[in-house]
Formats: structure tokens, C-alpha cells, sequence
């Protein structure tokens, strides 16, 4: 039976397999794509019986390809934190880890999962994602040094940034590649110490990115939100959306905007709700056609010009 691994090209998703094919090797076809990219579910072949390992996408955005597996006699195996739907599949050949809590993410649950073996790989992921807390935390409990955890968290940050772009021609490697590099190292701190040449490109792109992406115009700034806008430039959509946790972080009583220009017109959206009240996101972006995401941070994939507007009014009073 044919393997499939189907995961989000940001840290959470990469973190997550890395740990799941840590503890248990397999030959596998990788499926995975720009952060945004979540529909990814149909790429999996449903004429024969597959195994299907499917990680931090959302099961509402992809139900019915899921469903057309199962049909199929396939073996599903799914972790998310994402909103799933209003009901999970009733399938025998269907096994869920579905936590929406916004102290959570995909590794962690994956973590928790396998008994805390590569628990690293899981801190990598719980800075990249943002919930720092909850990765600070670990990092404690597993008796981290203050250079240690910085460390993990400037992995986890790079490595989510990677996962940003419109395509994947605007990301500095494709998600599948840089898993495979980073699968090699059972614990990342050894990656950290080797200076592997996909790092150094990656931390070095982060830097001169984010840079630029502080110096970005604010569009509207208000007591309960900050929105900022960014050119139709690689560097920009790369950037956009560890600039939001940036920014959230300066931030924590505001919930924070990326708008990012693209070329049809049309705006690209990253949506923080603010760090003192982690929810919301999701409801946000679900308010405009191509948005979603999680209750922490979501996005609107295209946002119309002519909406605009009602996107500014929308994220300067969910919170007020």
C-alpha cells in the first residue's frame, strides 16, 4: 500500500513530520506546498487503497477529499488545530488528534503523541507558531538553557518564514526539501551547532526580510488594531506572516494586519488577534470569501480591492 505524508509547508506542519517519521521511518510521498496552500488533501491519489498521514490543514477545507479516501478503503491518519468542521468522519480507517485550543498547535499534539521523544522538534515548532509561552515552558521543563531556547525559537521563527509566499518560487526552499534536510537531525540543537548551508541561507534571508518589513508603511493603527501594508515583492510575501507575529508581540493588546499587494490587484491578508486574547482570528477572515485559519492567526487568501475597506472596519472593531 502506498504512502502518503500530506502537511502545511510552515513549521508546525514540517516539525510534526519530522517527529512522526523520526519515531517511525517510511517511505512516503511528500505533498505539501506554500503555507496557504491547505487544499491539499486531493493531491492524494483515491482509486486504489493508500496510507495517508495528513498534518496542521484544515479538515473542513478538505472533507471532501478526505471522504473520497476513506471511500476508497484508505487508512487516514490526521492532526490539526485548525477548525475541522461540525462533524469528524465516522470511519473505522479514520484516526483524528484534533485540538482547536489556541495554546496548542499540530507538533505539540503530535508531541504528546509520541510520548515526548523528539520534544525539541516540538519547542521548534511552538516558537514558530507563535504560542512562545507554551514553548518557553518546555523549554524549562526539559531543563533548556536561555541559549538554548533562543536558539530554538530563531529555528522555529526561520523556518515558518520559509512557509510564506504566493508560490513556491517565492519561498527561499521548497517545504519538501527543507524537511528533508532538517529530518536528518534527531534533535535540532545539532542542526544549529552543524551551521548546515539551508540554515544559514534561511536565517540570513529572515534577517534581511524582516528588516524591510519594519520599515513597512502602517495603513490604519487604532486602540485595538494594527494594520500595516506591504508591495507586491518576494521579499514581501515572504515575510508577511512572522511580521504579524512580530508585530503582535510589540503589540499584545492590538490585533495585527499584513495586507500585501499581489498582482492581480487583490490583497493577501495575515491576521494576529491580539496576544492577550487569542481568539477570534478565524472569525475575522471567515467574514471575507477566501479566509480562514485559526482562532490565534489566520488569513484571507484574496481580498478583493473594492473590500478593503470593510476589512480595516472589520479588524479595527472585532476587538474594541
Amino acid at each position: 500500500m502506498n504512502a502518503y505524508d500530506v502537511f502545511n509547508g510552515d513549521a508546525d506542519g514540517i516539525c510534526a513530520l519530522i517527529q512522526l517519521r523520526l519515531a517511525k521511518p517510511m517511505v512516503t510521498t511528500l505533498i505539501t506546498g506554500v503555507k496557504r496552500d491547505i487544499a491539499l488533501v486531493r493531491q492524494v491519489p483515491n482509486i486504489e487503497p493508500v496510507k495517508a498521514t495528513i498534518l496542521d490543514i484544515s479538515l473542513d477545507r478538505n472533507r471532501e477529499a478526505v471522504d473520497a479516501l476513506l471511500a476508497a478503503g484508505s487508512a487516514v491518519f490526521y492532526v490539526d488545530h485548525h477548525f475541522p468542521g461540525e462533524l469528524l468522519p465516522n470511519a473505522p480507517n479514520f484516526t483524528a488528534l484534533i485540538d482547536t485550543q489556541p495554546t496548542t498547535c499540530t507538533s505539540l499534539l503530535v508531541n504528546k503523541h509520541l510520548g515526548g521523544q523528539f520534544h525539541n522538534w516540538a519547542i521548534v515548532a511552538a516558537f514558530g507558531d507563535n504560542l512562545n509561552a507554551v514553548a518557553d515552558g518546555l523549554a524549562k521543563a526539559a531543563g533548556l538553557s536561555a541559549k538554548q531556547t533562543q536558539a530554538l525559537r530563531s529555528l522555529g521563527v526561520c523556518i515558518n518564514y520559509n512557509g510564506y509566499g504566493t508560490t513556491v518560487d517565492d519561498l527561499h526552499f521548497h517545504p519538501a526539501d527543507l524537511y528533508r534536510e532538517f529530518v536528518k537531525f534527531e534533535d535540532p540543537l545539532e542542526l544549529i551547532a552543524s551551521e548546515p548551508l539551508a540554515w544559514q541561507k534561511l536565517r540570513n534571508g529572515y534577517e534581511t526580510d524582516m528588516a524591510s518589513g519594519l520599515a513597512a508603511p502602517v495603513l490604519a493603527e487604532n486602540n485595538s488594531s494594527l494594520v500595516v501594508k506591504l508591495p507586491d515583492e518576494p521579499w514581501a510575501r515572504r515575510v508577511s506572516g512572522v511580521l504579524g507575529n512580530e508585530l503582535a508581540n510589540r503589540n499584545p493588546d492590538k490585533a495585527c494586519g499584513i495586507v500585501t499587494e499581489i498582482a492581480d490587484g487583490s490583497y493577501l491578508v495575515s491576521i494576529r488577534a491580539p496576544l492577550n486574547n487569542r481568539t477570534g482570528a478565524d472569525e475575522l477572515a471567515r467574514m471575507f470569501r477566501t479566509g480562514g485559519g485559526r482562532k490565534a492567526a489566520a488569513g484571507i487568501n484574496n481580498l478583493p480591492k473594492n473590500q478593503l475597506d470593510n476589512f480595516l472596519s472589520a479588524i479595527a472593531e472585532f476587538w474594541s
